[in-house]
């Protein structure tokens, strides 16, 4: 049987996630076909069987509307062309608007042949302002569907419609004319250019704000995408050369050099070293490897020289799988959009066959041609989505510049479905709860010797070395002699030589004539006959116990120091998780790190459930997993807090991702909010702002079709003339406006 075919496709001219779902349905009525069409990314995931090709994927897809073309590497300006293009027609769309407003609302400043400045002013706004709302119109009226695109073109088509045949047909076209207010009924000298320019930049405001989240959801692939190494130093047939990471294949043998990344996953063949797999981890304690060890591409290798034979390229990298978790997570997230869009499903339809029906039965009743028309369009325009259109921006403008205020990036306004109910928040460890800095916790001396000597003669032989536990006892001696008060006799420096690194192990070197060694008291054991005196037994075995790493430090055949090195929480960490748990959520922590190192920190801030030793797809499925539990008797919804690009996934696949701001670009990215301070206090604000926020949203959604539900029916009664129907709508946006405005008064809980 022969193995399908899986492709990639971007999919280009989608305006609403309701085009991803015509495209998925049109591509599955091939036979054998399945597809799944991702909104956020504009990428189409197809497989196809034998028999199909990728060009009749592309020609189904073209069928339908949209351009489909397989995926090729571009600059980052390749991929903005068309919010630029958008932001263009905002400006050029304010700029004509803001006159075409000022002139047909303050009849004061109508002079004498105004109403024609104000259609040259109208006219580029309704067609080329508002060109992809009749685009996308028309690709949906092509293949028999309505979404908000259509109302919007035929709200703007239609309000230009009328005003065009006020002013040529009717008398609205002589000089000296000016617009009256009446309130009921209408009359041929009435126009509305207004309401055409005036929806037409609010909606594109929204869509331009719709294109940046898109816009950030395909950066966090391509911010992973640029962590890999970009060379390689290949050996082949014994010669050593430079070549292109993509060109690396199964089997090559390549040289990383200390400090350089890693090129492909593999296995190392030649020399040892320590690799920073913080990438992959999470975890600030860089991992030793030999001879037969398996390293994974992007990590940086540490001290040593190695030669590492290549097993997994190009797709099939860790980093890649990453990359590809990363995509897939962003699927079916929640898209407060939407209920547009749903709505729009039968609102649209509704609202053409109640303007038909106005305009037939006026002229049927009465065959007042004006009175019909007037009806008609007043039905039309009081339909016009306007307040709609801004219930989403103007509230996710507010909360989210008050969240900037408080350190709370929200990325767009899918956040805001997202974050309703939330029931858990898996919190990663490094980083998130903890500094994700060593620093000394504490160093107990023997009998007879002096703890500060001890780690000052410690930090002379660790200070050449880059290593995480070296830096930490290096700055816990330059902190100490930074608090030296004024005027005190500074401490004389200790200078280590010979100094000599056993990988995996410590480090040996001679300071001031002492022979001495900092590292593991296994390795003192063994390699130098060095015991453990009975008084330090305990401070070893402490330090382990909260999952600290505990070094011994020997000089002259002597241990005389333990020093424990640990990554630190946070101050706020054990207040954050408590003010999580008053809003109802339940804290778990999600680690790389061991079960020990783990418990010692939940224990410390408060946290119950722990899951550790977990990878980057493990935390994907911790993540699944805890979605498809019951909490408190209703499906939970999941939050996840992390920093890394270990994380980016789990971000995305989550219901809400939160990443600090101290962390990778590839976590911020990925994630739904980011907090700036990196701070996991935050979290609690993020998670009452965004469903304050969401709330508002709702409100503003309900009463701008509320409005439009009691409105349309005096429209077709013709007991609102246009006018007041443009008036009315201009109400609703106001009151959205303001209802959105309240979330300046947001306050942090306490």
């Amino acid at each position: 049987m022969s193995t399908p075919t899986v492709i990639d496709l971007e999919i280009g001219g989608m305006t609403c996630s309701s085009c991803a779902g015509r495209i998925e349905r049109k591509l599955g009525k091939l036979p054998g076909v399945e597809a799944s069409v991702n909104y956020a990314t504009e990428i189409a995931h197809v497989t196809l069987p034998q028999g199909l090709t990728v060009e009749d994927a592309i020609r189904t897809v073209e069928q339908t509307g949209y351009t489909a073309a397989v995926p090729t590497p571009a600059a980052d300006g390749d991929h903005d062309a068309a919010g630029r293009g958008l932001v263009t027609r905002l400006i050029a769309s304010a700029a004509l608007g803001v006159p075409v407003a000022v002139l047909s609302m303050v009849p004061a400043l109508q002079f004498a042949g105004w109403q024609w400045m104000v259609l040259a002013l109208t006219l580029p706004i309704a067609l080329w302002g508002a060109w992809p709302f009749h685009r996308a119109a028309a690709v949906n009226l092509r293949h028999g569907a309505a979404t908000m695109d259509t109302l919007v073109s035929l709200g703007v088509l239609a309000a230009l419609g009328w005003s065009l045949w006020a002013l040529i047909w009717g008398d609205a076209g002589r000089i000296g004319m000016r617009m009256e207010l009446q309130l009921f009924g209408g009359h041929g000298d009435e126009l509305y250019l207004e309401v055409a320019a005036i929806v037409t930049v609010f909606l594109l405001a929204g869509r331009v704000i719709e294109h940046r989240a898109k816009r950030s959801s395909q950066q966090a692939l391509r911010a992973l995408a640029r962590l890999g190494a970009k060379e390689a130093s290949v050996i082949r047939d014994g010669v050593e050369s430079r070549i292109p990471v993509g060109e690396l294949v199964v089997g090559d043998r390549f040289r990383v050099v200390p400090g350089e990344k890693i090129a492909a996953d593999g296995v190392v063949v030649e020399g040892a070293s320590a690799i920073d797999a913080s990438l992959l981890t999470g975890e600030s304690l860089p991992i030793e490897v030999t001879v037969g060890s398996e390293v994974t591409g992007a990590t940086i290798n540490g001290h040593g020289m190695l030669v590492v034979e290549a097993t997994r390229v190009g797709a099939d990298t860790e980093l890649s799988r990453i990359a590809s978790l990363l995509e897939r997570a962003q699927e079916g997230k929640a898209d407060v959009q939407r209920v547009a869009d749903r709505v729009s499903q039968f609102f649209v339809p509704a609202v053409l066959v109640l303007s038909a029906l106005a305009l037939a039965g006026w002229l049927l009743l009465t065959g007042d041609v004006v009175a019909a028309f007037t009806a008609a369009v007043a039905t039309l325009i009081i339909a016009c989505p306007c307040a709609l259109g801004l219930a989403t921006p103007t509230a996710l403008l507010a909360g989210t510049t008050r969240g900037a205020q408080l350190g709370i990036l929200i990325r767009d306004a899918r956040v805001l479905e997202s974050s309703r109910g939330i029931t858990t928040m898996l919190v990663d460890k490094t980083g998130t709860v903890t500094e994700g800095r060593m620093r000394v916790e504490a160093v107990t001396a023997a009998d007879g010797e002096d703890a500060d000597a001890a780690l000052r003669i410690a930090a002379a032989v660790e200070r050449a070395s880059e290593h995480p536990i070296a830096r930490a006892i290096v700055e816990a001696v330059e902190a100490a002699d930074a608090s030296v008060p004024a005027g005190a006799p500074a401490r004389a420096a200790v200078v280590a030589e010979q100094v000599r690194a056993a990988v995996g192990a410590g480090v040996t070197g001679l300071v001031d004539g002492l022979a001495v060694q900092v590292g593991k008291p296994a390795w003192l054991a063994a390699d130098w006959g060095v015991a453990m005196p009975d008084e330090l037994t305990a401070a070893f075995e402490a330090a382990e116990a909260k999952g600290a790493t505990a070094l011994a430090v020997a000089w002259n055949g002597r241990m005389r120091a333990v020093v424990s090195v640990r990554d630190t929480v946070k101050a706020t960490s054990r207040a954050a998780v408590a003010r999580l748990a008053r809003l109802g959520i339940d804290v778990v922590m999600l680690t790389g790190d061991h079960e020990r190192a783990a418990r010692a920190v939940a224990d410390e801030v408060g946290i119950d459930r722990v899951v550790a030793g977990v990878t980057p797809a493990g935390k994907v499925g911790a993540v699944r997993a805890e979605q498809e539990r019951t909490v408190r008797g209703r499906a939970a919804k999941v939050a996840m807090a992390g920093d890394g690009v270990n994380d980016a996934a789990a971000l995305a696949a989550a219901d809400l991702g939160l990443a600090m701001g101290t962390g990778t670009d590839a976590a911020q990215q990925a994630a739904d909010i980011t907090l700036v301070h990196g701070d996991l206090a935050g979290a609690a604000d993020a998670v009452a702002l965004s469903r304050r926020t969401l709330r508002t949203i709702r409100v503003n959604l309900f009463w701008a079709f509320a409005y439009n539900v009691a409105a349309i029916p005096l429209a077709m009664a013709g007991l609102l003339s246009p006018l007041i129907a443009g008036i009315a709508m201009a109400c609703s946006s106001v009151f959205v406006v303001l209802h959105s405005l309240t979330l300046r008064g947001f306050r942090p809980t306490v």
